[in-house]
């Protein structure tokens, strides 16, 4: 049995529609209980739903043979014993900085000035900044990151942002994208190598099942 972890909400509902692509279909029902562990139309492939950040830890200790997590969430965990074979370019969105509206964030780093920075995402956040020479403190926050500039905690965030529309609403800007975002498939090491003929068609399938899906979208 294939196991491949993924987490409620956007992914999961973005990587459904690639396996049916690929033949495998889930019972809606069975995604609408409160199981964990949930049975697929393939016999030989089953999901389990654990939380966003906690998908690469599962497949690093081979507790899933794949998963399914965003780039920032791989690049906070740092990858250990993962192979990344597919970008599948859902669940895409970006990695950037945000403050206040009235805070001027191009003249505070002109000036070299030391900036508090609120995040969850330290490791990006930290490589970020060290590469522009920029002196930041991080307060590290794994919620309600668009309050932190408002009551004066941090200057700034680092956060993902999709339509930016919770940032305009809090009164929040975007000064700085720091990268684009999309959710990857992640193997464990040692599946791939003693479960290979399992693995490789529906790696291959998915690999297929993207490529249609980004053509037929550059040309539409």
């Amino acid at each position: 049995m294939i196991t491949l972890a993924l987490s409620k909400g956007r992914i999961l509902d973005e990587t459904l529609p690639l396996l049916s692509a690929s033949g495998i279909d889930v019972d809606p029902a069975v995604l609408r209980s409160r199981k964990l562990i949930l049975p697929t139309g393939s016999p030989d492939l089953q999901l389990i739903i654990v939380r966003a950040s906690d998908v690469p830890t599962y497949v690093q200790y081979g507790a899933a043979d794949l998963g399914v997590a965003g780039k920032d969430v791989l690049i906070e965990h740092g990858g250990e014993g993962l192979y990344q074979p597919i970008d599948l370019r859902i669940a895409q969105c970006r990695m950037c900085v945000a403050t206040a509206r009235s805070f001027d964030y191009a003249r505070s780093v002109r000036r070299g000035a030391r900036l508090r920075v609120a995040t969850k995402y330290v490791t990006v956040a930290r490589d970020h900044f060290a590469a522009k020479g920029v002196h930041v403190d991080l307060i590290k926050l794994y919620g309600s990151m668009e309050l932190a500039p408002l009551v004066g905690l941090a200057d700034a965030i680092v956060d993902i942002v999709s339509t930016g529309s919770t940032l305009k609403a809090n009164d929040l800007v975007e000064v700085e994208e720091i990268m684009p975002i999309s959710s990857r498939l992640v193997v464990n090491q040692a599946s791939l190598k003693t479960r290979h003929a399992q693995l490789a068609p529906l790696l291959a399938s998915l690999q297929r099942t993207v490529e249609s899906v980004s053509a037929a979208g550059a040309t539409s």
